[in-house]
C-alpha cells in the first residue's frame, strides 16, 4: 500500500531529512473531518500571501493572467506574448534563452526579511503565506533533495527560513505554501494527464543542459514523482514547522475522465491522506494547532478537512470556515504593467472586502507580488498600511469576532460581526442621518446597553425602533472607508 512506503521510499538524490515513527495510517478522510478550526486561525481573519519567485524576474504576463504563469505561457503561447518581449529585455528567447536561464536573475539582492515583516506587522496581520514552490519547480527554502533552490542558484540563501524567523518574531503565524501538483504538466504537451512530453522547446533546452531536467520534469504522476512531492513537503514540515497546511488546487483529481479515475491519481489522493494525517500528528508532537485549506472549485479532497478556499474566492451567505487567497489587483506574481499603473484594489475597496469576507466567518488571505530584488512596490506597501490603520481604529470589529445570524443589512449598507459582549454593524458607507439597525430578535433593544462608533470616545443617541434600535450618527464621524457602530449589550 502507497500510504504505508511514502515516507520510507521518499525520492532524491539526498534523503530529505529525519524519519518518522509515527503510525501512517492513523487518519481517514472521516476522522480529519473532526479536527477543530484552531482558534488562532478562527481569530486571526487577516493574513498576508506572498507570490514570489523566478517568474517575478519577467514580470510579464499573458493578457489578464497571472504574472506567476509566465514560465507556463512563454513555451505554451510564447510567439504571441513572450518572444517580442524577451528579444526586446534579455536578446534572445526559447530554447536559446529559457526560464532555467532567469533563475540566475532571481537575486533578492535587496532583501530585508524584517523589514517584510515589520510591514505585515502594520497592516495588521496575522499570519503569513509565501510560496515555497510554485508550478515551476524551484524551491525557495534550502533544500536537501533538488539543487534548484533558493541556497543553490539565485539569491543563494534560505528565503523561506530567514521569512519565517522574521515573522514569527513578530508575533504572526507562518505557512510555506506549496504548488508542486501541476508540476509534471506545466512544461508538458498535454495539462492534467498521468504521462505526457516535454514541449519541443523544453527537449531542447534539457539536451543543451542536461541538468534541466530536473527543473523542467518529470512530465508524469509517477510513483517516483509522487514520492518527491511528499519528501518536499516533509522537509518544508521538518525545517520549518508551519503552523498551517497551504497546498494548491489539483486539477488531474477532476479535470478531465480518464485521469481523475486512473490509478496513479488514486494513489495521489492517498499521498494527500497521508500528508494530511502526518502533519497533523507531527503538529501534536510540537504542541502547534495547526490547520490547512481545502482548495478549488471543486475541492481538493473530501468537504470537512480544512477550510474552504479558491481564488479571490465570495460567499453570499454565511458558511463553515473559509479563507479568500484574494489578489491586490489581478496578478498574484509580479507584474511590471500592474506596478506602472498602480493598478491595484483602493484601500476602500480592501478595507471593504475584508468587512465582508469577516462577515462571512471567512479569513481574507490578501496577496502581494513583490519584484524580484525582494523589494515590495509603493502602491502595494500604501494599500497595506491604509488596512493596518483602520484596524488599529476598528480591529475589535475584525479580530477574534464571529458571524451574527445574518452577515448584512443594505440601507445603510452594513456587514455585521459579533462577539459575547458586542455587536459590531460595520457601515460601508459614511452615515450622517439617522437609520434603524433590525435585531431580527436575536436580542431585544432592551439588552443594548450603549452604542458608539469606534475612533470616538463618547457614546451616541439611540433608541428603541420595532425589533431593533434607531442609531443617530455624529455629525462630526470620524474615519476612512468604513465605520463601525459598537452596540455593546448585556450577556446572557
Amino acid at each position: 500500500m502507497l500510504i504505508g512506503t511514502l515516507l520510507l521510499g521518499c525520492s532524491g538524490r539526498k534523503k530529505p531529512g529525519p524519519e518518522s515513527n509515527r503510525s501512517t495510517n492513523k487518519y481517514t478522510w472521516e476522522s480529519l473531518k473532526k479536527r477543530p478550526v484552531p482558534k488562532w486561525f478562527d481569530d486571526a481573519k487577516f493574513g498576508i500571501m506572498i507570490t514570489w519567485g523566478p517568474y517575478s524576474v519577467i514580470g510579464h504576463r499573458k493578457g489578464d493572467d497571472y504574472a506567476e504563469w509566465a514560465p507556463y505561457h512563454m513555451y505554451h503561447d510564447g510567439k504571441e506574448f513572450f518572444y517580442d518581449y524577451f528579444e526586446d529585455t534579455y536578446g534572445a528567447y526559447p530554447p536559446e534563452f529559457g526560464y532555467k536561464d532567469v533563475i540566475p536573475m532571481f537575486k533578492a539582492e535587496n532583501w530585508d526579511p524584517d523589514k517584510w515583516a515589520e510591514l505585515f506587522h502594520e497592516a495588521g496581520a496575522k499570519y503569513v503565506t509565501i510560496t515555497a514552490e510554485h508550478h515551476d519547480g524551484y524551491a525557495l527554502w534550502d533544500s536537501d533533495i533538488t539543487d534548484w533552490c533558493a541556497t543553490k542558484k539565485g539569491p543563494m540563501r534560505d528565503l523561506v527560513g530567514d521569512l519565517g524567523e522574521a515573522v514569527r518574531e513578530k508575533g504572526m503565524k507562518y505557512a510555506p505554501s506549496y504548488h508542486r501538483e501541476r508540476h509534471t504538466s506545466y512544461f508538458a504537451e498535454k495539462m492534467y494527464v498521468i504521462q505526457s512530453q516535454p514541449l519541443p522547446d523544453i527537449a531542447r533546452e534539457i539536451e543543451l543542459l542536461p541538468e534541466a531536467a530536473d527543473l523542467y520534469g518529470p512530465f508524469e504522476l509517477s510513483d517516483a514523482f509522487i514520492q518527491d512531492y511528499v519528501a518536499r513537503w516533509k522537509e518544508i514540515e521538518q525545517k520549518y514547522k508551519p503552523d498551517f497546511m497551504w497546498i494548491d488546487d489539483v486539477p488531474i483529481f477532476y479535470k478531465n475522465e480518464e485521469s481523475k479515475n486512473h490509478p496513479q491519481t488514486q494513489k495521489f489522493k492517498e499521498a494527500f491522506l497521508y500528508m494530511i494525517g502526518d502533519y497533523f500528528s507531527a503538529a501534536d508532537e510540537w504542541g502547534k494547532e495547526v490547520y490547512l485549506n481545502n482548495k478549488g472549485y471543486y475541492r481538493n479532497w473530501p468537504e470537512g478537512p480544512g477550510c474552504r478556499e479558491m481564488d479571490n474566492l465570495r460567499l453570499d451567505s454565511i458558511a463553515e470556515k473559509w479563507q479568500n487567497p484574494a489578489t491586490l489587483g489581478t496578478s498574484y506574481g509580479y507584474s511590471k504593467a500592474e506596478e506602472e499603473n498602480e493598478a491595484y484594489k483602493s484601500p476602500t475597496e480592501l478595507i471593504h472586502l475584508l468587512c465582508d469576507v469577516v462577515s462571512k466567518n471567512g479569513n481574507l488571505l490578501l496577496n502581494i507580488g513583490p519584484r524580484a530584488d525582494g523589494t515590495i512596490p509603493d502602491g502595494m506597501q500604501k494599500r497595506l498600511l491604509a488596512i493596518g490603520e483602520w484596524l488599529k481604529t476598528n480591529g475589535e470589529s475584525i479580530y477574534g469576532t464571529r458571524p451574527w445570524i445574518r452577515f448584512k443589512q443594505d440601507l445603510p449598507d452594513l456587514r455585521f460581526t459579533e462577539k459575547p459582549d458586542a455587536l459590531y454593524a460595520i457601515s460601508l458607507e459614511k452615515s450622517v442621518k439617522p437609520f434603524i439597525i433590525s435585531l431580527d430578535d436575536s436580542m431585544d433593544s432592551n439588552a443594548v446597553i450603549s452604542v458608539k462608533v469606534l475612533g470616538m470616545d463618547e457614546d451616541i443617541k439611540w433608541e428603541p425602533a420595532g425589533n431593533g434600535i434607531k442609531v443617530f450618527p455624529p455629525m462630526n464621524i470620524k474615519g476612512e472607508y468604513a465605520w463601525v457602530f459598537k452596540i455593546s449589550k448585556k450577556q446572557g
